[in-house]
């Protein structure tokens, strides 16, 4: 199913039910999406190269090729955001999901308005044209080396080289740097960034600190720039200077 002719970004789901691929397509194009609809990897990977997809819903249960593996194989090819649909119950599953780089997640049964707002919240985060937020600034922010560019949502490393960052990972970096040397609880940050609250066993922020962790080279065991704080959160242990 594709409906080039609707405007505004370009959707592609995947998913093997066929209900949900059509409920959620004409949802989304009555919300002036474009939508692509394919059942399983395969037809994905079809409709991939002439797509220009701004964001994937992704089912994690697929026939074939699993969920998880599509994801892994988007993750080496784009840097397309990724929300995954998942069963009730498969917590396994969706962290792996969060750590392949995956932006969100919703548990199966879902209300599509609430699907609609986690799409148009990840599409801010990763500054998509059509739907982009206004920065609180745009001047270059240093720490520890490290800088981070608000006009074109990306971080340097000590030698200037870019180090690629998820729509996600840009977001939670920004969040820490702002707040630089204050700790940040779980729903702190996922209020921040999501707007809504943490459940008990809700590990998407541990799982993007971890993610980030490596990206700044920062030894998770003894992190000296993203400290953990027991019972509280997380802290960016660093002197901020913005240009």
């Amino acid at each position: 199913m594709d409906s080039p002719s609707t405007p505004g970004p370009h959707i592609l789901i995947v998913d093997d039910d066929r209900e949900i691929r059509d409920l959620l397509a004409r949802f989304l194009e009555r919300h002036r999406f474009r939508v692509t609809a394919a059942r399983d990897a395969r037809e994905a990977r079809r409709a991939w190269p002439n797509g220009h997809f701004h964001l994937v819903v992704l089912d994690l249960m697929l026939p074939g090729e699993s969920g998880l593996d599509f994801a892994r194989w988007l993750r080496a090819a784009s840097d397309v955001p990724i929300v995954m649909l998942t069963a009730m119950g498969e917590e396994t599953d969706r962290i792996i999901g969060l750590e392949l780089g995956a932006d969100d997640y919703m548990p199966k049964p879902f209300n599509p308005r609430e699907l609609l707002a986690r799409i148009r919240a990840v599409l801010r985060r990763a500054g998509d044209p059509a739907d982009k937020r206004h920065d609180r600034g745009t001047a270059p922010i240093r720490f520890s080396g490290w800088t981070l560019d608000p006009a074109r949502r990306r971080l340097l490393n000590p030698e200037a080289v870019e180090v690629p960052l998820t729509g996600g990972e840009y977001d939670l970096l920004a969040a820490l740097v702002e707040r630089a040397n204050r700790v940040l609880t779980r729903d702190m940050l996922l209020d921040l960034l999501r707007g809504r609250q943490a459940g008990p066993f809700d590990r998407a922020i541990d799982v993007a600190i971890s993610r980030l962790r490596r990206k700044l080279e920062d030894d998770g065991r003894h992190a000296q720039l993203i400290k953990t704080v027991r019972g509280g959160g997380y802290v960016l242990a660093a002197d901020v200077q913005r240009e």
